[in-house]
């Protein structure tokens, strides 16, 4: 039996917030902002969306470890913030998040009928998320209500490390029956998420201003003029640089496009690993 490289794509694995809904990716930045307030530590909005893509006791200590913060908390309490008291914010954090998740539940405009055109391709989806699987049991519930449902969803405390490892895509490919990772897509708008894609071996997207690296509603993206617009996406494509997207589009609208393009690659051999 010898190897042969995969002809065209078999699945896209899509994140959550930023990219199928929420569009900005507000939930978890405004509930991380209440968290902290409730030990009255503030973080800025800006602040919170740093470590974005990771899992959420991993991004609390990472706000935790900013030396900004960690001089505010001590104001408070008299020390740096341990484990324990990151734990502390992030059992505050979940309940908050569970709450409050549905006033940021809306696919994004155009999401649902670009996944099904893609479901019309062939293509399998999977998807992942920092959310951990109580808060991911909502975010599903919501987007079936909206009509959308993934063929396979892993929460980032349902593997041993959440991203920027690959353990999550890695077990979407193993739920689908994929039979090559360089089949497979990984869309994400945080540089977390596009690391756990390259690492697993697989085609990355980035999402350039539908997710957290903007941070704007659907509205305020809409309203931005075309300067400001090329200013900010020039600003957002610095961001990811050093994660090596090998795609950076403004939604996941223009991803039939790009799995087009990918299938072309792919049928004149070229692999993911070396692009």
């Amino acid at each position: 039996m010898n190897y042969s490289n995969p002809s065209k794509t078999q699945a896209v694995i899509l994140d959550w917030a930023g990219t199928v809904v929420d569009f900005g990716s507000f939930a978890p930045t405004q509930i991380f902002v209440e968290a902290f307030g409730e030990f009255d530590v503030q973080v800025s909005i800006e602040e919170a969306r740093g470590p974005m893509g990771m899992g959420k006791w991993d991004h609390i200590r990472t706000l935790c470890n900013l030396p900004a913060i960690s001089e505010r908390y001590a104001k408070v309490f008299g020390r740096a913030p341990s484990d324990d008291d990151v734990t502390a914010i992030y059992n505050r954090f979940m309940p908050l998040q569970i709450e409050k998740i549905a006033a940021h539940s809306a696919l994004i405009p155009g999401a649902l009928d670009t996944i099904t055109a893609l479901r019309q391709g062939g293509l399998k989806i999977g998807s992942c998320s920092g959310y951990p699987a109580v808060v991911m049991e909502k975010v599903v519930e919501l987007a079936r209500h909206n009509g959308y449902v993934a063929d396979h969803v892993v929460a980032t405390d349902e593997v041993p490390n959440g991203r920027p490892w690959p353990a999550q895509a890695l077990a979407n490919v193993i739920a689908l029956g994929i039979d090559d990772v360089a089949a497979c897509v990984k869309v994400d708008d945080t540089v977390p998420g596009i690391l756990e894609g390259r690492r697993a071996g697989m085609w990355t997207v980035a999402l350039v201003c539908s997710g957290n690296a903007l941070g704007l509603t659907y509205e305020g993206y809409k309203a931005l003029d075309a300067a400001t617009l090329a200013s900010e996406r020039e600003r957002i494509h610095e961001l990811f640089a050093g994660s090596r997207p090998h795609y950076l589009i403004d939604t996941i609208n223009e991803l039939p496009q790009v799995i087009a393009d990918i299938n072309r690659r792919l049928a004149a051999g070229e692999m993911p690993q070396n692009a």
